[in-house]
């Protein structure tokens, strides 16, 4: 299944990227703690829904853990600027994606096997 001729793990693991860009700038007057939660909660789900749409699950739910892991610990480890975060998270997910890329493929929709009368 692909979106827009691109596998769905990609648009995924972009549209992060794109909630934690949106966090840099500090859409909406989070603080540290909102944007720690919401970076670090959109990345995991996100990332659970890609892992769930490629093969192998490994290299996707590692590239969430490290991401979300990452994000968790810049807001709540560090107590970072809601800005640090954002681009701690996008700069992880950024990289994983390009070295994990090669190593993942759409999984296959099972669909019941069509009869022939």
């Amino acid at each position: 299944m692909k979106i827009f001729g691109r596998e769905p793990a990609l648009w995924l693991n972009s549209l992060a990227g794109v909630l934690g860009l949106a966090v840099t700038f500090q859409i909406g007057g989070l603080d540290a703690t909102e944007a720690g939660w919401i970076v670090a909660g959109c990345s995991a789900i996100l990332g659970a829904v890609a892992a769930a749409l490629t093969r192998p699950i490994a290299v996707q739910a590692f590239t969430t853990a490290v991401a979300t892991i990452a994000s968790g610990v810049a807001a709540f480890g560090y107590e970072a600027a809601p800005t640090h975060v954002a681009a701690i998270n996008g700069f992880v997910l950024a990289v994983l994606m390009f070295v994990t890329r090669g190593q993942v493929t759409p999984a296959v929709a099972t669909t019941p096997a069509s009869r022939s009368v």
